[in-house]
């Protein structure tokens, strides 16, 4: 598969250390060239990546360095501030556990409320309902209020949606970590088979294990500059040689 599904040129992002929230509506017509002020720094600056279709890739960094900034660029989540991201073909972002959730709404109620936001059709959701339900473990509690719902039951809702997604591109950061053990494999056997099916997955993880079972590639970020791009097994030696071995 040799089609760039996902090229990041110069791509930089900045954010205010004193805020909420990104810059102001007046600091959107002041440019992006400008240099920071003493108040703002870059969670990423000058990002270089191609990612062609069916290729797996692992995200890995201290937290903090840019990681989940990159995925959230990639989905469209938030826009550069300086280059560009073009992404080709729809994305199946597993970034935030409550992404797209209501609390007040019951677990049946936002099956179709998440779906729907991320593009099925009526239909499609009624036939992936049920199994949207088993995967996530949740059949006695889809009259339940989201916000009732463990974390680890929030996690499994939110794969199993994202998961039975058709689009190309699968996002996932670390949000796996919450689940149990049991759960973690089940998911991890999924995201096996949609690889197998040909699907582009970008992975956040500070799990060497997990790393190296899916991804090929990787990408080492570090004070929001991407400090290597390759081979994920030389990529997580570089992050280890400087930070030590991780999990």
């Amino acid at each position: 598969m040799s089609d760039i599904v996902i090229r990041v040129e110069g791509a930089g992002i900045r954010f205010r250390r004193n805020r909420r929230g990104r810059r102001s509506f007046k600091d959107l017509f002041a440019g992006s060239n400008r240099r920071a002020r003493p108040d703002e720094f870059w969670a990423l600056r000058g990002v270089d990546v191609e990612v062609r279709a069916g290729e797996a890739i692992g995200v890995v960094g201290r937290n903090g360095q840019g990681k989940s900034t990159l995925l959230k660029l990639v989905a469209g989540v938030m826009l550069p501030d300086e280059g560009r991201v073009d992404v080709h073909g729809g994305v199946a972002p597993l970034i935030e556990i409550t992404g797209g959730f209501v609390d007040d709404l019951t677990v049946r109620e936002n099956v179709h409320l998440t779906a729907g936001l991320h593009g099925m059709t009526r239909a499609e959701i009624d036939e992936r309902y049920d199994e949207i339900i088993d995967f996530a473990e949740l059949g006695e509690s889809v009259d339940t209020p989201y916000k009732h719902l463990s974390s680890g039951m929030k996690v499994r809702l939110a794969f199993s949606v994202i998961s039975r997604l058709e689009e190309p591109i699968l996002l996932v950061d670390e949000v796996l970590a919450v689940g149990d053990k049991a759960f973690r494999e089940k998911c991890y056997r999924r995201i096996d088979e949609l690889l197998a099916g040909g699907r582009t997955l970008f992975f956040v993880s500070h799990n060497e294990r997990d790393l190296k079972r899916f991804c090929t590639r990787g990408l080492y970020l570090d004070k929001g500059l991407l400090q290597l791009d390759g081979p994920i097994e030389g990529v997580l030696a570089a992050y280890d040689s400087d930070y030590g071995s991780r999990s």
